[in-house]
């Protein structure tokens, strides 16, 4: 690690989300890798938290060679990665509402408003549903039950 922060109040043991933007800045520009670690690491902790938007913003009127790209990257590949899990975790709830629901697929997707191959893409998660929708298939999946208890 390089040493303190120049010109800036703070603590490079502190958590990166507590550390100024200034000393974020300074250890971009001035640091080495083992400097740059903490910042990569709290990026893919958190894609689009605190982090990651002071570097995007940082980056968007500077790039320093080697470091900028690296961190830029770093970015967009966290993202990435988040959002297929956020995607596989829709279909996983798409898949659990339609075994609840105790239909089969073709009446579950009717009772939704939409094709069966439609409803399949949402399974497979290929395509995520509108927040709407999964609050449709959320009232279908109510419905049904309600109906099985009578």
């Amino acid at each position: 690690m390089i040493g303190a922060f120049r010109n800036v109040e703070g603590s490079r043991e502190a958590p990166v989300e507590d550390w100024p933007y200034e000393a974020l800045v300074s250890t971009i520009e001035r640091g080495t890798v083992g400097d740059w670690l903490p910042l990569i690491h709290a990026i893919e902790r958190s894609p689009w938290g605190a982090v990651a938007r002071r570097v995007e913003h940082y980056l968007s009127y500077s790039s320093p060679y080697g470091v900028g790209p690296l961190l830029g990257r770093t970015i967009v590949r966290a993202r990435t990665v988040a959002e297929g899990r956020e995607r596989e975790l829709v279909a996983a709830r798409v898949r659990e509402l339609i075994e609840r629901s105790g239909l089969t697929r073709e009446e579950f997707a009717q009772a939704i408003g939409t094709s069966r191959s439609r409803l399949s893409t949402y399974a497979s998660g290929k395509v995520v549903p509108a927040a709407t929708l999964m609050v449709r298939m959320e009232s279908v999946v109510g419905s049904s039950q309600s109906r099985l208890r009578a």
